[in-house]
């Protein structure tokens, strides 16, 4: 890639974060010309369905917000030790779970806010150390607060490896999160106006997994470096109506840790600007 193509590709990007044209007065989105709106939730495809607990009174969580707050961090050291099922649960629920609906099935109330309250994302999983799951590919179901499992797969450490472009720390997590934008479910609210608010929705998922995760003692670290085509082809999606964008490594950390926490950024003591 010569120069002018790296500046035209940052030009876009910039484009990208600006407003969109606004200048077509007749324009409508789909939902203010009277189109159905498409459903809430992916329906389940499987039949072995896991349901979630929730008696999240029994995890040693922090009610301290500012501490909380003060002591997040992203981990890429996780200890290769299974989290309950319970801890799982607790982190699904702070990133999607659903409180209620606005209207009969107009929209879903979730534990974090979303422009529009679309709520665009579908959550998968793949998981390793997990207590009570079996090792392999899942997918959330947020209307029941369950999980489908959709493939069992001893070994999946090389699917990690490869899928998060080969940050190969992330192979050691507990479970690694995958999000899936389901693009039309936002965008027959917003239309052309979808895409850069859908990046700020996930901004507001993302934080809500880094505090759960802080609150418990679990770690995370938020990664926009994807093999789409993997992750896509692993958990059955389009690549076009549908794809993966985000991914989050959860795991068991340690404060013995913090050493090896801090030597991935041991270049900082060298730069000079």
């Amino acid at each position: 890639m010569n120069e002018k193509e790296i500046k035209e590709k940052i030009a876009a990007g910039r484009a990208f974060m600006h407003e969109v044209d606004r200048s077509d007065p007749d324009y409508k989105t789909d939902q203010y010309s009277g189109v159905k709106q498409p459903p809430l939730f992916k329906d389940p495809v499987s039949n072995v369905i896991i349901k979630l607990p929730v008696d999240f009174e029994n995890l040693p969580v922090c009610n301290d917000f500012l501490k909380v707050v003060n002591s997040r961090s992203s981990h890429r050291v996780y200890r290769e030790e299974n989290m309950s099922l319970l801890e799982l649960s607790f982190v699904l629920w702070c990133a999607q779970g659903v409180k209620g609906l606005r209207g009969k099935s107009y929209a879903t109330l979730r534990t974090v806010p979303c422009g529009g309250a679309r709520h665009e994302f579908e959550l998968y999983l793949c998981v390793q150390h997990v207590e009570g799951l079996k090792n392999g590919f899942y997918h959330y179901l947020p209307q029941t607060h369950s999980l489908e499992c959709l493939k069992e797969q001893e070994d999946v450490k090389e699917f990690i490896d490869v899928s998060v472009e080969g940050q190969s720390w992330a192979k050691k997590a507990g479970v690694v999160f995958y999000f899936d934008m389901v693009a039309y479910r936002a965008e027959w609210r917003y239309g052309i106006f979808t895409h850069r608010v859908a990046l700020v929705d996930a901004g507001y998922v993302s934080e809500n997994i880094y505090l759960a995760c802080t609150a418990i003692g679990l770690g995370s670290c938020a990664l926009g470096a994807i093999r789409e085509d993997v992750a896509d082809e692993a958990f059955g999606l389009d690549g076009d109506e549908e794809f993966i964008f985000l991914a989050h490594p959860i795991g068991k950390v340690s404060e013995e840790d913090h050493q090896k926490e801090l030597d991935f950024y041991a270049f900082v003591h060298d730069y000079d600007q």
